[in-house]
């Protein structure tokens, strides 16, 4: 059983910047695959980023890559997601998800979830 905490949202202007964080409690943190998903109001909830439990292998999405970084500290038990160049439509509730053996964009397969955390980018 692995428990996570997202924190690190809120409110910033377009071309900002922002630093998730998902903190994850119970036992064997660092044989996680870890994610980053996000979902904007009345849309589906979207694959952002995806990283091996290792930190060896990262993935995202196609619109994302270049602003957003996927990193994990398994010493602190913590996944991240820097947002660079943050822009309206980034505005969406972002939720950290992890699985045992899953690294993909499929959020049916993740078994372990946040409560997800708010970032509102501003024009």
């Amino acid at each position: 059983q692995v428990q996570l905490v997202e924190s690190g949202g809120g409110l910033v202007q377009a071309g900002g910047s922002l630093r998730l964080s998902c903190a994850a409690s119970g036992r064997a943190f660092g044989s996680y695959d870890m994610a980053w998903f996000r979902q904007a109001p009345g849309k589906e909830r979207e694959f952002a980023a995806a990283i091996t439990w290792s930190g060896r292998n990262t993935y995202y999405a196609d619109s994302l890559k270049g602003r957003f970084t996927i990193s994990r500290d398994n010493a602190k038990n913590t996944v991240y997601l820097q947002m660079n160049s943050l822009k309206p439509e980034d505005t969406a509730v972002y939720y950290c998800a992890a699985d045992p053996g899953y690294s993909g964009s499929d959020h049916l397969e993740y078994d372990y979830w946040g409560q997800g955390t708010q970032v509102t980018v501003s024009s």
